[in-house]
């Protein structure tokens, strides 16, 4: 069975390790507030939201908060360019798993997110 990858948007420099670089979960809820792409999805948590975006994946893309990033499980392009822009309200970046940093599609691409 194929594991998820996770993507990260966080201030820290390394997203596992934020305690004092965190983003707030009202942060979050203010962002998804102010963006008509993205709907809060209660019953898959507090701070889950779902984007009506343009995404590859017939289930859509979402995002959620959790002790202080923000994260979705094997990005598309698509998503991927919608987290950047997160990022850049948050003044935060996009992280993966593995500490890799995201600034472009083409970042995505040459660490084989995407594959």
């Amino acid at each position: 069975m194929m594991m998820g990858y996770d993507v990260h948007i966080t201030r820290a420099e390394d997203w596992w390790d934020n305690a004092s670089h965190q983003i707030s979960s009202q942060e979050w809820l203010e962002t998804i507030s102010h963006d008509p792409a993205l709907t809060l999805e209660p019953k898959s948590g507090p701070y889950f939201a779902i984007w009506n975006g343009e995404c590859s994946y017939p289930w859509g893309a979402w995002f959620d908060w959790f002790e202080g990033d923000i994260h979705t499980k094997n990005p598309d392009h698509h998503t991927l360019l919608k987290m950047l822009q997160l990022a850049a309200i948050l003044n935060a970046k996009v992280q993966g798993d593995d500490g890799e940093i995201y600034q472009s599609i083409e970042d995505g691409i040459k660490s084989g997110l995407f594959n």
